[in-house]
Formats: C-alpha cells, structure tokens, sequence
C-alpha cells in the first residue's frame, strides 16, 4: 500500500472520473489502489473507469471495505441514501465529500462518530487536470488527512484549504465561474465572428486569451487593474472597447452574478 493508501469513490460521475485520472496520472496511487462504484446503468461511466484500469462495482458497501479514502461523488440527492446505507461500515475512515450543498454537519452526523471527513468544493476544469478546488476539514480530520487531502486535489489542479462560512460564495466564484467565462469566450467569439473571423478560430482565439490572461495574474501576481492599464493605450482600441463594457454594466454585471449565486446557494443549504 502506497502512502496515500487505497482509495474508493461512491458514484462514477465526471468529477470523479476526473479525479481518479488525476490521482493516478500523478504518481499518486496506481489504478489498482482504486476502486469506484457506478450505477449499472451508467455504462459511460463504467466504462471509463475501467480504461483507466480501475476496478469497478455496482455496490456500494465493498467501497467502504477496501478503501482507506472514500471519496462520495454521488449527487447531492442521493447523498441521504448512501450515508444510511454505509454508515455502520464508516468507523476509522476517512471521508471526502465533493457533494454540493452538504455540510459537514449532516455527513459527521450520519456517518460512524469515528469517521474523519472532510468537504470539497471542485470544479469542473478538473476534467483537464486544471481545476480549482477548496476544502474545509471536519471536527475529526487530522493534520495528515488535510496533507493528503491537498496533494490528492493538487494533481488535478489548485487547492487551499478554508473555513466552511466560506463555501458559498466560492461555489458562486469557483464552482460556477466556468459558466460565466464560457458565456464570455462565446460573446468574444461572436463578436469576433460579426466582425469577419472564422468561428472555429475565435472560439481558439477566445479561449486562449482567456486562459493566458489567468496565468497572467497567477503568475506576475500583479493586481489585475495593472495588468488591464498595461494592454490599455491612450485613445486607443482597448480603450474604447473598456469605456463600452463600462457602459453596458458589464463589471457589476458580473460581481452581481457571483452575489445571485451566492445567495441561491444559502437557500439551497436551508432547503428552500
């Protein structure tokens, strides 16, 4: 058994998928230190699992058997079920949960009161190993399940660890941001395309500049302000394209849509 120790996953969805391609790309574990569960009749599932050399069942309880880690990738409505389901079985293991809107208060209190979790709040970008992950640790969780935690979330992109008061507006920022840069690379492109370039190649344009402009800011740590004044000449066509989203609200435009999903996410949590 390798240092991380055997890993399992409850549901066989994207994220997961991801996930596991990661942890194994990575060096972390090997394909044969994995073991997920799919509903049978997701054979899309199923059946990327297994190319990726991972074992793969259709129950849950041998999950929790033969894994130190057990990730619950199952979608937030059937979360309920699943911890019912496991819940004698959980002692000494450690949980990680990247099942939106649930909190470490309903995991530690339907799982076995020696079971360590820990919350996880990923995206979607993890699919291409570049996602942006946070976690917060349960009443439970040790120093090593936090290590080990961040160096599993590490291999399929960024990770920090933060208190949980924060999870909502980061699922606003970070769990739904993709969406809103996706909108924004479809409007450069059409933009683009209106004033005579190929879509094919403002769709590659678009999505490049994007993701150029974020290693920018990453990397030079520069604030963001002083890297839009660098691109930004006097009377010139940048200029005039800022005075015009200016003009159309498009920066409380999007500061609103993180507020919007911020709150719809509280709601969610009280179960409105």
């Amino acid at each position: 058994m390798n240092k991380i120790g055997k890993i399992g996953f409850l549901g066989g969805g994207r994220i997961a998928q991801a996930m596991a391609k990661g942890f194994i790309s990575s060096g972390l574990t090997k394909a044969e230190s994995v073991i997920a569960s799919v509903h049978p009749a997701d054979k899309l599932s199923l059946e990327s699992f297994q190319q990726l050399g991972v074992e793969t069942i259709t129950t849950n309880a041998p999950i929790i058997e033969k894994s130190d880690i057990v990730f619950i990738s199952v979608k937030p409505q059937v979360v309920p079920t699943v911890l019912t389901e496991i819940k004698a079985k959980s002692g000494e293991k450690l949980f990680i949960s990247v099942a939106m809107g649930i909190t470490l208060k309903t995991l530690e209190q339907n799982l076995s009161s020696s079971a360590r979790v820990i919350r996880v709040m990923p995206n979607t970008p993890a699919l291409v190993q570049s996602g942006c992950s946070v976690f917060v640790r349960g009443t439970k969780a040790t120093d090593s399940d936090a290590a080990n935690t961040q160096k599993l979330l590490e291999s399929i992109g960024t990770c920090e660890e933060v208190p949980e008061s924060l999870i909502d507006p980061i699922t606003a920022l970070s769990g739904s941001g993709p969406a809103y840069v996706f909108v924004m690379i479809e409007a450069l492109a059409d933009g683009a395309v209106r004033m005579g370039m190929p879509r094919d190649m403002a769709y590659r344009l678009a999505s490049q500049t994007v993701m150029g402009s974020g290693m920018l800011v990453r990397e030079t740590k520069d604030h963001p302000g002083v890297l839009k004044d660098n691109v930004t000449s006097p009377a010139g066509s940048t200029a005039a394209a800022l005075k015009h989203l200016e003009e159309a609200g498009f920066r409380a435009a999007v500061a609103g849509a993180i507020e919007a999903a911020t709150i719809r996410c509280r709601q969610m949590a009280c179960g409105q």
